[in-house]
């Protein structure tokens, strides 16, 4: 992993708490903020994803070349071979 050197500005309550957690779990500062980007990263995906999902959607039920193997989802390939 490389890391590169940002500077933010917390509130003086949210640097508290970041750094009370660190304390708790035996990190440093900069690791709990980085795995709470990360959460909030994975979280802000997750979002994206479900608001684009109703739009695929509609596009692969009405998008011929997309639905042309549905019908082979549930195949069975070794029976059939």
């Amino acid at each position: 992993m490389v890391l590169k050197r940002v500077q933010i500005i917390l509130e003086q309550d949210q640097r508290r708490q970041i750094a009370r957690i660190a304390e708790q779990e035996g990190k440093s500062i900069s690791a709990v903020i980085r795995e709470l980007l990360q959460l909030a990263l994975k979280e802000r995906q997750k979002q994206q994803v479900e608001l684009a999902a109703p739009i695929l959607q509609e596009d692969y039920r009405s998008a011929p070349e997309l639905t042309a193997f549905t019908a082979l989802d549930g195949e069975d390939w070794e029976a059939a071979g």
